[in-house]
């Protein structure tokens, strides 16, 4: 039996309250077993974070660039080792996993460039003789939480940028998908990364707010459910800390009637249903302007129905299962529940098997037509394979949905035209918005960012959080003598 173990000051340590099966979700069968950390650990992460604070601090930026650059080699080089553990732990597929690695690693080489990145600014003769400038320190231990969905590409959006800014980091990634956090720290070790740097537990909710009450903690990034983003916003301003935490989403696609058709079918058919709609920015609900609603549902019929759902290891599979027993049955329940509040299951494969995996916790694409907005499956976030389609009659209605959820992660486009496209792009109160494009996360060099209650906190990941993984100080300077007293307080 595999054993996950936590990562502490440079070196695995096999030691906690208990250990925590992790499940292989195709076959329901436990792979490993995971180390829970109880206070003793969580204190000794935080000791080996604080004790190699100021070294990392005081490291010169290109020496921590140089970690980073050797890091991104390594990540790629072992990209296949790590994209087996995620989808033997996760479910996804092997060619999802890797596409995951590749995207994690544009956030590293985008934190490569922080010696041009994190840096103040400076203004002369700001008053008689006097310059002021402003520079960039590290914010000191960050903490940060990471969910079951991307167990490597959501860590090394906060890891990267925290440690190019000089930070020393505990890690707590996900339970039920831990083993790729250990072994990126591992590979971190090797491109030389200084031991107590960066720290990996594992843990639960007693852990986090063992973590979090620590009064050497500074920062907080978080992605989950927006009910645990909520509350991890306000224990830390309880405890001082700056928080940036990532909630929950229901992302509108709106399809104009001048929409390729065709295209849109593709382009939903594969944010709705690829990585079994575990992903934050997969579109959910297909709002339909006009009258090409029946047209769109032929086209998404036949497509949802062909979709290849098996073992992620298995080759062709184009939807694995779901992460979880537990998650299975909520999605299904959702499904049954839409159901019965009046939509059309257009497609419903939400209980179907896989032959040779019967055991697996598997959720078919689903599509519910004409929900009623007050569902339960629409106002909440299903997180699985299931798209629910609207009709409305213009793009004012279809933007009015999107404001009235409660969810504000990302929303999508789909006409030919530019005027249509410019009102949605300016109206519609999501963080990321796509035109054209099914799921709008913008590359590293910009923000990972939510509206409403999908984020908490007004910085985003990525390029967005050097100023969260920051903190400025400005400097007024004068070199004259012989400026004399003056006991009033004059502008400049």
């Amino acid at each position: 039996m595999r054993t996950v173990s936590h990562w502490i000051n440079g070196k695995p340590v096999e030691d906690g309250v208990q250990r925590h099966p992790v499940t292989d979700p195709a076959t329901d069968t436990i792979v490993a077993e995971v180390w829970l950390a109880g206070d003793v650990i969580a204190d000794s992460a935080i000791d080996a974070a604080a004790a190699a604070a100021d070294a990392w601090a005081n490291t010169n930026m290109s020496k921590r660039a140089h970690v980073l650059f050797r890091f991104r080699d390594l990540l790629l080089a072992n990209k296949d080792e790590l994209a087996q553990l995620i989808t033997t732990e996760h479910g996804k597929t092997l060619d999802d996993a890797t596409g995951e690695i590749m995207r994690a690693a544009e956030s590293v080489e985008l934190a490569c460039g922080g010696p041009a990145l994190a840096h103040g600014i400076t203004s002369l003769q700001t008053g008689p003789n006097i310059d002021t400038r402003s520079m960039m320190h590290p914010v000191g231990i960050c903490l940060g939480i990471t969910p079951f969905n991307f167990p490597v590409m959501m860590g090394l959006m906060m890891v990267s940028v925290s440690l190019a800014a000089g930070n020393t980091f505990i890690w707590k990634p996900s339970e039920q998908d831990p083993g790729a956090s250990v072994r990126i720290a591992e590979l971190f070790q090797e491109a030389g990364l200084p031991d107590g740097v960066l720290n990996v537990v594992h843990g639960q909710q007693d852990v986090v707010n063992r973590l979090i009450d620590d009064p050497r903690t500074q920062a907080l990034s978080f992605v989950g459910s927006s009910d645990v983003a909520h509350i991890l916003y306000q224990r830390t301003a309880v405890a001082g800390m700056r928080c940036q935490a990532f909630g929950g989403a229901k992302n509108h696609m709106v399809v104009m009637p001048d929409a390729d058709l065709d295209t849109v079918a593709d382009q939903l058919t594969s944010s709705a249903f690829g990585a079994a709609g575990q992903r934050c920015m997969a579109i959910s609900v297909a709002v339909v302007v006009g009258d090409v609603y029946e047209q769109l549902l032929e086209r998404l019929t036949p497509r949802a129905e062909a979709v290849r759902m098996n073992s992620g290891v298995v080759a062709g599979t184009e939807v694995g299962p779901v992460v979880s027993r537990n998650a299975q049955q909520r999605i299904q329940e959702l499904v049954e529940a839409g159901i019965a509040d009046g939509a059309t299951a257009v497609v419903n494969r939400s209980r179907e098997q896989v032959p040779g995996y019967e055991n697996g916790y598997f959720v078919g694409p689903t599509i519910l037509a004409g929900l009623p907005i007050d569902s339960a499956a629409y106002q909440q976030e299903i997180f699985g394979p299931v798209l629910v389609v609207l009709n409305v009659d213009t793009l004012d209605e279809a933007i009015a949905l999107i404001k009235n959820h409660r969810y504000g992660n990302g929303a999508s486009i789909f006409t030919n035209n530019g005027s249509a496209a410019n009102q949605f792009t300016r109206e519609a109160t999501a963080g990321m918005v796509g035109v054209n494009v099914a799921i709008p996360v913008p590359v590293a060099t910009y923000a990972v960012q939510g509206w409403k209650d999908s984020v908490y906190g007004d910085t985003g990941l990525n390029n967005a959080s050097w100023s969260f993984y920051t903190r400025p100080k400005y400097i007024t300077s004068r070199w004259e003598t012989n400026a004399g007293m003056d006991f009033g307080f004059r502008p400049n």
